[in-house]
This record gives structure tokens, sequence and C-alpha cells, in this order.
């Protein structure tokens, strides 16, 4: 991998993160077309640090929720933005648990299986076709709705099922207003993504010489202005009901997918 490539895949990962497309998928389907050879630890390290700069962006995007949230967490009451947290809490458990005890089967599925993106990447069509077609409300997420998203981002580590496509698509579906199912869906993944940092760092599985410093670094900067964009972009389609163009684009790409690993 040069810096060309990693610019490139940094910038789908930023785009893919947020645009109900699957970031994972996208990354399989791009390191087969650039013929990617990197080691499986190489290949750890750099999807990692992609991920950590779309958390990022996540929180800048967010950050005025993110600094209320906090805020009124340290008040200790019982209020609207700590039940907020409580259900992000709920919404990670399936999620982490899965992770945790799984976490060999579901690396095991990566590592260019195109054909099982390509099935994914269809079922996430079926998902945001399904939700466009939702009528529009005010619904703020519930308890019980916060952990049936939860499931839905634990299904969603499969590679090209769509994490934001699945959590809002099934938020939506539960009756919850778009936007706020769109929030609720990009600040639920930031404490799995340093979760998951935190976790390969104390396990020693990323080594900081497993790949050039100046290829993480262009990766890193792609995703992370490539995710500001594409978070900004996002809130604003899925209040607009704008979701089946991405379900036709991502049922074309299944397709295409399939077609070409026959």
């Amino acid at each position: 991998m040069d810096i060309l490539d990693s610019i490139l895949l940094g910038i789908i990962q930023g785009l893919t993160e947020f645009l109900p497309v699957s970031s994972s998928g996208h990354l399989e389907i791009g390191k087969a077309l650039l013929s990617d050879n990197s080691l499986p630890e190489d290949s750890l390290i750099f999807t990692v640090v992609l991920h950590f700069a779309t958390a990022l962006s996540t929180i800048i995007v967010f950050r005025k929720d993110v600094i209320l949230i906090i805020t009124q967490l340290l008040k200790f009451k019982w209020n609207e933005d700590t039940q907020f947290i409580v259900k992000i809490i709920i919404s990670i458990l399936p999620a982490g648990f899965i992770g945790l005890l799984f976490e060999e089967e579901l690396e095991s599925l990566f590592g260019k299986n195109i054909p099982l993106v390509g099935a994914m990447l269809i079922v996430t069509s079926l998902l945001l076709f399904l939700a466009d077609r939702s009528k529009p409300t005010t619904k703020k997420v519930g308890f019980w709705d916060a952990l049936v998203i939860g499931i839905a981002q634990a299904v969603a580590m499969l590679p090209g099922l769509s994490r934001s496509g699945a959590t809002i698509s099934t938020s939506v579906l539960l009756g919850n207003d778009k936007s706020k199912a769109a929030r609720f869906s990009f600040l639920m993944v930031i404490p799995l993504i340093f979760g998951k940092i935190g976790k390969d760092l104390i396990s020693g599985d990323i080594s900081y010489d497993a790949i050039n410093f100046g290829i993480l670094s262009a990766g890193f900067l792609a995703a992370f202005l490539s995710g500001l964009f594409a978070c900004s972009l996002m809130v604003k389609l899925v209040k607009n009901s704008q979701l089946k163009y991405f379900a036709y684009y991502c049922l074309v790409i299944g397709v295409l997918a399939l077609i070409l690993t026959m």
C-alpha cells in the first residue's frame, strides 16, 4: 500500500462510515481492487486508524451535543441528557458483547470476502428502502428502542452491512424521528470505536512500526476530512427522506460484487 492508496481508502472510509453504504464493505472492495496484499496486522492497524479518524469527525460535528451531555451528566440529575447517555450505554452492549466473545470469528469474515459483502449490501438496500417509506414522526428514541438499535448495530459488524444504515433504518422503523435517529446512530458508535482501540492497545494487537507512519497519516487525514463532510450531509439527507438513493446504490454495488466474484 502506498500513500495514494491510503488516501483513497481513507476517503472511502470517511464517506461510507456515515453514508449508509457500509464502510467495511467498501474498504474490502477497495482493498481487492487495489490488490492490497498487506499483512493482517498492517490491515488491522490501518482500519483502526481510519475508524479513529471518523470517530473524531463525529465528535466535531456533534460537539455541542457532546459538551451538553457531559455537562448535564456532571450535575448527577436524572434529566433528559442523563437518560440519553443511559440509552447510548444500552445500545452499545450487544455489539460490545459480540465483539468480545466472537472477535476472532468476526475478523475471519474479513479479508476480501466479496461474496459476503455483496449479499450484505443487498440487505442494507432492503433496510433503506423500508425506512425511506416510513412516515414522519416526532418520537424520541426510547430505552427499548436503544436496545433494539444496539442489536442492529451488533449484526452490522458483518462486512457489507452498513452500520449507519442498519441503525438509522431500525430506529426509523421503530417510529422514531429521522433526524433524532441519525443523531443517535452517529453518537452511539463513538464509545465502541474508542473502546475497540483501547482494547487493541492494551492487548498489544497494534504495533506502531507495522506500517509506514506517512501512510497512516495520509489515510487518517483523508478519512477525517471526508468524514466531516459526510456526517453533516447525512443528517440533512435522512431528515429529508432521501435514503432510497443509497438503497439503489447498495443494490447495484451488491449485485455487481456477487457477479464479479462468480
